[in-house]
């Protein structure tokens, strides 16, 4: 049995942009019915959030601004509403985040990049820096290119595969590059070059629909849990989850 063959779920998108109007587009596939929709304008440092609007609603999808997201989960938090965060570039407020949702018992995911595609990504560039790590024959290197309105350069998802360089126990520096222009969802390039030969790993999203997609999965998924989890920790679970096209 699918998810559409229960009662929709009442949710709510913080952010009603481009990315917000996909994830609503999207909801019902995944047995949600958008309840509120809460415009960056409408909820200036969490001030739209309150008990009486958000009466009846189990999860919130945040796509937003990072400034934006603290307040906004202190906010939700004490409301019993279960979270998903796809905002990038407020990793420093974590531990803010983590105490508001730990002290109420919420259930919260967050990720720089809700495609299953990037995930598997994460993975091939982690073995291929693995790999070729021994030794002094290759260089790396990392860029990404996302549309002209995206707001932090380098892209979230571009810090995760440096990370994931790191983990993977890469020795020498990489040089990484950003730019933004035109509608592009999003590219990440990680290249290795020798003299003897060059290896390039790519990915390309072709719409926002992958982002939209892991988001819904990832409330779907954290309704009814309890902590801060990682999207990159759970996505293989989450990913079992079933979605009616």
């Amino acid at each position: 049995m699918t998810a559409a063959h229960f009662a929709p779920t009442p949710l709510a998108l913080i952010g009603h942009g481009k990315m917000g109007r996909l994830v609503e587009q999207l909801a019902p596939a995944h047995g949600f019915a958008v309840a509120l929709r809460l415009r960056s304008a409408d909820n200036p440092g969490g001030a739209g959030i309150d008990p009486e609007r958000f009466a009846g609603i189990a999860a919130a999808i945040d796509f937003t601004a990072a400034a934006a997201v603290a307040p906004t989960v202190e906010r939700l938090a004490p409301l019993g509403v279960a979270m998903v965060v796809g905002t990038t570039g407020w990793e420093a407020d974590l531990p803010r985040v983590r105490a508001a949702v730990e002290a109420h018992r919420g259930g919260l995911v967050h990720g720089a990049n809700f495609s299953l595609g990037v995930q598997v990504f994460y993975r091939v560039v982690e073995t291929a820096a693995r790999l070729l790590a021994t030794g002094s024959d290759y260089d790396a290197w990392a860029y990404e290119i996302h549309h002209r309105a995206k707001q932090d350069a380098p892209s979230g998802t571009l810090r995760e595969l440096l990370r994931t360089l790191e983990r993977a126990g890469w020795p020498r520096p990489v040089d990484a590059a950003s730019n933004r222009a035109g509608v592009i969802p999003g590219t990440h390039l990680i290249g290795f070059d020798s003299e003897a030969d060059t290896i390039r790993l790519e990915h390309v999203a072709r719409s926002r629909a992958g982002f939209a997609h892991g988001a819904l999965r990832a409330a779907r998924w954290v309704l009814g849990r309890r902590g801060v989890f990682a999207w990159q920790d759970v996505w293989e679970e989450i990913a079992r989850l079933p979605v009616e096209t």
